[in-house]
């Protein structure tokens, strides 16, 4: 092999090395990404049954209710929709009613739909909420001083 060839099949071999990394990348992505709704526009949207998506709102007044064992279910609501949640597992400190959550896991195929949750994320102070839920709640006209009623 000439001093040519031999320079063409590294730069060969260096880019394959290149497309074969960045594919096992976004496959990687692919597989663990989880889109993100409000309780009216999953309402709306047609999800498939099993797929694994981000549910965030607010906790809903009088909705939570505490099941055997560490089964706890309560509601999610954007103050136009609302999603039951079913969530087995301990539950953040700072979770209760009238608050801010995001909750993964996927859609039940019941009827009515409840999410069941493997994950429950509570807002950590009286000033903050995730930035998603917070565009998304604005989007729907819901105000966020912190002093709404939820209905």
């Amino acid at each position: 092999m000439t001093r040519k060839q031999k320079r063409l099949t590294l730069i060969g071999g260096g880019v394959a090395f290149l497309m074969a990394a960045v594919l096992l990348v976004m496959f990687a992505f692919s597989q663990s990404v989880a889109y993100f709704y409000v309780p009216s526009d999953l309402q709306k949207a047609e999800v498939p049954v099993g797929t694994r998506i981000r549910l965030g709102g607010l906790v809903k007044p009088g909705s939570w209710t505490r099941g055997q064992g560490m089964h706890e279910t309560f509601e999610v609501t954007d103050t136009i929709g609302t999603i039951s949640v079913s969530y087995t597992g301990i539950l953040p400190d700072l979770f209760r009613e009238g608050q801010g959550v995001v909750t993964e896991g996927v859609l039940s195929p019941s009827t009515p739909p409840v999410f069941q949750a493997d994950s429950v994320l509570a807002k950590h102070d009286e000033t903050y909420m995730p930035k998603d839920v917070a565009d998304r709640l604005k989007e729907k006209g819901v105000t966020l001083s912190g002093k709404e009623t939820i209905k």
